[in-house]
Formats: structure tokens, sequence, C-alpha cells
């Protein structure tokens, strides 16, 4: 039999099974990012572009739908039975990859690996006191205070294989911050609706779909996937004008209206909730890679001030992002719950100012530091932390800047092995408990302040976040919200910048969800 006719019989094969549910004939859906996802383990790191393909493989107990609604996965339905209980029943007839089928003894391991050194999801399970089973597929998750915004959080938490990850000797999540690897780094096990088939990291990663799915509904024709990382922006438009991949995101700003007008081509744009932002050491006594010895100038508020006030947002919104990003006074978006619009203010662009307040600082000659940004992360990383230095030099602030992939940039950063860094941060149960949990708390157990990555700190913020995450008076909740965020921006705890539009480019014979997060599910993606 020719190629031709083994694939003819793979796709009727393949409706067969399905019932006829897919919409057209099964396809090879090839995209393009600009960075690959650094291991198939859904529970080393913390990074949207990871969490976004592995979870194609792996599936959490809540999902989110199509307006980022929390849809039933794993679990089928969910509720309170004491302040401190929630009851999960799980999905009865569900097998992992391998046939093994999914019971509560997986969700129980799942939990205990993503609170586990190495693990960079702890924040999801960090209210999780325990997981009791009931039988093999209803569980309780007990939290260690009320927490009624379970359901949200834990959306981003993968389920995986107990047997498989015993078997396989990954147990426990790698370290990226170690450089540590194991089976799950490139093998992959989870219930999801497609198969890992082959990984060359850094090359190309295929999945195929996986024919024992349980949700026998999903909107998908595609048989088989390959996923290409390509760093340099113009070869990845390139790749895309050419018809060798169907897909790629991100769009470069100037390269936008150039696909559009592509007669086979459209582009999809919208907003992000990702907030991007700029982090400081504050925890040192003297910085790394700075000119300052036997001092940390970022525990000093009016360094910390200067450096925001020295930034020209404006000027990157107009010449690094071409408008395609909106500044931003605080460490959300405004379509994540408890944003406080009447904050979102920034200070002003002053670098008469910026100097002056680094003179009262101790620092009228500024001084030297050391700057870590990815390249391959986020649209524009690199030109916003070169706009960032550039502007900094006017205030007299010298900004060696190391602008690296993210695969020395993550091992680098989440070991605080940085003195200033450029982030971006989406919260996964779209609440403002998480950033505040997360990103400004101050570093402690159960992932709390996991991504504090500067070790900012404040009593009374950290108690605020603590109250919130049990309030369920929702005028209360909002109120300590806002006294949280206040207290962070009157602080300058981090420095926000913008949040930034999404902007994906495909073949207009590609169908696709587009969501806030900057997720694409490949289940809800068509090609016709």
């Amino acid at each position: 039999m020719n190629t031709r006719s083994l694939l003819a019989a793979a796709t009727i094969a393949v409706c067969a099974v399905l019932g006829g549910s897919l919409p057209a004939a099964a396809k090879t859906f090839r995209y393009a990012n600009q960075g690959d996802a650094l291991s198939m383990d859904p529970h080393s790191l913390n990074e949207s572009l990871q969490l976004n393909f592995t979870f194609n493989i792996y599936e959490p107990l809540v999902g989110r739908g199509k307006k980022l609604e929390l849809v039933p996965a794993l679990a089928t339905d969910w509720k309170q039975t004491a302040p401190t209980v929630w009851r999960f029943n799980l999905r009865k007839g569900v097998q992992f990859h391998d046939g093994t089928p999914f019971t509560a003894d997986d969700v129980i391991f799942s939990y205990e690996r993503a609170k586990a050194d190495g693990s960079d999801v702890k924040t999801y399970v960090g209210a999780v006191k325990e997981i009791r089973k009931v039988d093999d597929h209803a569980i309780d998750i007990v939290t260690n205070e009320p927490f009624p915004i379970l359901p949200d959080v834990i959306s981003l938490w993968a389920i995986m294989s107990k047997k498989w990850c015993e078997e396989n000797r990954a147990v426990v999540p790698v370290d990226k911050r170690k450089g540590v690897e194991n089976t799950a780094s490139f093998k992959a096990n989870g219930t999801g609706p497609f198969r890992l088939r082959s990984r060359e990291p850094g090359i190309r990663t295929t999945l195929v779909r996986n024919l024992n799915y349980w949700d026998k509904s999903i909107d998908t024709n595609i048989e088989e996937v390959i996923f290409t990382p390509i760093g340099n922006a113009s070869t990845r438009v390139a790749a895309l004008l050419s018809g060798e991949i169907d897909m790629m995101e991100p769009v470069p700003v100037q390269d936008v209206s150039r696909i559009a007008a592509a007669a086979s081509l459209k582009v999809m744009q919208g907003p992000e909730l990702r907030t991007i932002f700029l982090g400081m050491d504050q925890s040192r006594n003297e910085l790394l890679f700075s000119s300052v010895k036997g001092k940390n100038p970022f525990k000093d508020k009016r360094v910390r001030q200067a450096f925001y006030q020295a930034i020209d947002i404006n000027a990157i919104q107009k010449a690094v992002m071409r408008g395609a990003s909106a500044p931003t006074g605080l460490m959300i978006a405004p379509g994540i719950k408890g944003f406080p619009a009447d904050l979102n203010k920034r200070l002003p662009y002053d670098p008469a100012a910026a100097q002056k307040l680094l003179a009262e600082a101790g620092y009228p000659q500024g001084f030297e530091v050391g700057m870590n940004c990815p390249n391959d992360r986020y649209v524009n990383d690199e030109e916003i932390c070169k706009a960032v230095a550039t502007m900094l030099a006017k205030a007299g602030v010298k900004v060696n800047l190391t602008a690296e992939t993210k695969a020395t940039y993550f091992p680098k950063i989440l070991s605080r092995n940085t003195s200033f860094y450029l982030l971006g941060w989406t919260p996964g149960s779209y609440d403002s408990h998480n950033p505040l949990f997360a990103l400004m708390a101050t570093p402690g157990a159960g992932g709390q302040g996991q991504f504090n990555l500067g070790s900012y700190s404040n009593p009374k913020l950290d108690e605020l976040t603590k109250a919130i995450a049990t309030e369920t008076d929702v005028a209360k909740r909002m109120a300590m919200i806002s006294e949280a965020m206040k207290i962070h921006q009157d602080e300058i705890g981090h420095i926000p910048l913008h949040q930034q539009a999404l902007a994906w480019a495909m073949k207009k014979n590609v169908d696709t969800v587009q969501l806030a997060d900057n997720f694409m599910f490949l289940k809800w993606t068509v090609v016709k």
C-alpha cells in the first residue's frame, strides 16, 4: 500500500473511531512559536508556552471553556461540603495514553508531586492541606483555610499517571533551577486529546491524535501536529508566507499589516491578560552584577522610583510596540477579577526627577547593574529591555543587558540569580489573589511568593493576601485587594509596564479559538 493509501486508511479509521465527529478530513497541522516548550513535564515550569503546549497532552480536574469559564475536565462536578472541604467526582472511563485507567490515586499522586521540591506549580496547590480518597472516582480536597476560589486556582494543575511516573523514575518534577531532567522531560503520558509521538528539544515536537480520548465531541480534524520553535522573527514570518507552516505566534508588530494583506493569510488580534513588568532584587545586602559594592541600591524606594520615572512607557508603546500595548500602573490587567480601576495610574515619566531621586539616595553619578531578559518568550521582549536600558542611561544608570533564550534565562531568574529582570504574568486563576500570592507576597511555604524573584516583602500585604483567599463577601474582598495593590504600588515593589495585544497569524483555512491568556487548544483547531 502506498503512502497516499495509508493516509486515506488512517483518515477513515479516525472517523470511524470518533463516530464521524470530525468536521473535515483529518489533517497535519504545522505551527511555530519564537520559543520552545522547555520540557514535557507539566509541573516543571509555570510558563505560558509550556503549559499551553503540555495541556494538549495532560488535563486538570477543572478546565476552561472558550470564554475562559470553568468547565468540567477530569472532574465531572464539584461542590463545597464544608468550609474547608471540596468534593470532586472524577470522570469514569478515562485512560492515560498508555491505557492505564485514571483514578483518584493519580490525583493524590499529582498533588504530592506538584508540591514537591523542584515543582514550579506549587502556587496552584499551596492552599491545599490534603486530598482524601473517597473511592476510585471521588476525592475530597481539604484546604488549610476556607478557599472559595479553589476550582479557579487548580485549573492549571495537570494530573499525571502515578503508575507511569513510578515506572519511569519521574516521581518528582525536574528542577529547572538546577538543570535537572528526567523521563518526564522528554516523554509524556497524559489523558488529553493528543499524544506525544516525538520530542527533539529546540528543533521539533510532534503530537498525534489520541483516538481513545474520552470527549468525543471536540471540534478538530487534526491528526498530526508538528510544532517548531523558530526564534528569528523574519524567518518565522517567511515560513508562514511560503506555506511551510500553517500558523505562527507571536506576530512581530511590524509585520501584522503585511501578513493581514496576504490573500491566503489572516491575523487574529485581541487583548491579553498578561502584564509585563520589571523586578528588582530587594533581598541581598549587595547586588549581583553591580558597580555598587557592599550596598544594594534597590532596597531604597527612591532608587526604585527613579527607575520607574526614568522609563518613558508612552515611547515604548509607540516606537517598540507600535501601539499594540496598554500602559499600566498595576500588576494585573482589567480583565482580572478584583481589578481596582481607580489605582491604574502610572507615576509620570520624569527623567529629571529620576536623577534627583538617585542623588538623594546617594548615587548622584548613578551606578552600573546587570539586567536579565528573555529573547524568545513574548513579542519584543528584547527590544523593550533595550529601550529601558537606553532610558535609564539618561538618568545615569548603566544597564548591562543579558538577553537570552528561555533555556538559560529561567534557571537563572528562578534561582534568584538576578538583580534586575523583565517578566510577564497572567494569573492562572484570573483572580487578583494569584499575583498577590505568587508575585508580591513574601516568599514562604506552599508556593507563597514563589515568583517574587526580587523578594519584595511587606507584612501587611501578606496579611491581606491571606485574608483575601478566604473572604466571601465581594465588597470586603475588593476593598482588601485594593488596599494590598495600593501598598505594593506605593512601595514600588515592582515596575509594571503594560499589557500587550495578542497577534496570531495563520492560513485562512485554519480556524481556532484565541483566548486572552494566550492559550491555543488544538482540540478547538480545524484545518479546512
